[in-house]
């Protein structure tokens, strides 16, 4: 089955798959990486490779993964889209506490623009709703930091239903950022408002951190994949990504990795045609 290779994020298209920089952090998603000048390698090998859409956010690292982003890509193509998110502070590693108030995501909005040298971020996303705060008020900052230009478009990020609707009366959502794999596809109803609406669907997490290849997985898919992978000559990797591209027309996968082979590996599932008995296999309905 054949997929598009390209995608809008409102007006702008960008390829459809795109790249997450969060593993371009040290351990915990804290600090620099361990070898700072692989990942800027990486980096500048994505967009050799053809990626042109590029996730961050303030709260990975906290702040030096933006900072890295700039180091390695500044000044900017002017094909490539950065997107980073706020919403989310960091008091230590592998600690992710919410902070959507309006005051806290102005300030952190500007403090992206400074650090990625930007003066108008092209995606910038909710990174989580604040359960201390009305969503409204939230998306309101966002709102009026779109009118000041210092956004392009909004996004949301680890929305159900009832809150991306809430949203979408609010302001034009432009991106849904939602964890969506083979094994967890509790966003189904997210992805169909988004399908319906012409909103990017960015998945988070496509790999399950491994789980799909991981034989104890209760419920895994990890026989189908693999035989899938053998008869078309390609890696486990590139056919759960070619899986994710052809579930949805509005799907832009954002696989990260600190590793230049599986980059190049990661990128070559644009590439990868799975046919629809492949496909009806690895929705468990074959």
């Amino acid at each position: 089955m054949n997929v598009q290779n390209e995608i809008q994020i409102g007006e702008i298209k960008v390829c459809r798959l795109g790249y997450g920089a969060m593993r371009l952090t040290g351990a915990g998603i804290w600090g620099y990486p361990s070898n700072k000048s692989e990942a800027i390698s990486v980096l500048r090998k994505a967009l050799e490779l053809g990626v042109n859409f590029i996730d961050t956010a303030d709260s990975y690292g906290p702040y030096c993964n933006e900072e890295l982003i700039c180091e390695a890509l500044y000044p900017y193509p002017e094909h490539v889209l950065i997107a980073t998110k706020g919403g989310l502070v960091r008091p230590g590693p592998s600690i992710w506490d919410r902070d959507a108030r309006p005051e806290r995501l102005r300030s952190a909005c500007e403090a992206s623009l400074r650090r990625l040298k930007l003066d108008c971020i092209g995606l910038y996303q909710l990174h989580a709703p604040d359960p201390n705060v009305p969503l409204r008020e939230s998306i309101g900052a966002l709102a009026d930091l779109q009118k000041e230009g210092k956004i392009r478009h909004i996004g949301v990020s680890n929305v159900d239903v009832k809150q991306l609707l809430e949203v979408q009366e609010l302001v034009d959502v432009a991106s849904v950022q939602n964890r969506y794999n083979m094994l967890d596809r509790d966003s189904a109803e997210v992805l169909k408002i988004c399908e319906h609406e012409g909103i990017a669907f960015i998945p988070w997490y496509p790999f399950s951190g491994g789980e799909h290849l991981n034989p104890n997985t209760v419920n895994n898919k990890l026989t189908q994949v693999k035989k899938i992978a053998k008869d078309l000559g390609a890696t486990e990797a590139q056919v759960i990504l070619a899986w994710c591209l052809c579930s949805s027309p509005v799907m832009l996968p954002i696989p990260g990795t600190s590793s230049l082979r599986h980059l190049e590996e990661n990128v070559g599932a644009l590439d990868l045609k799975l046919s629809a008995a492949d496909l009806a296999v690895l929705n468990g309905n074959g």
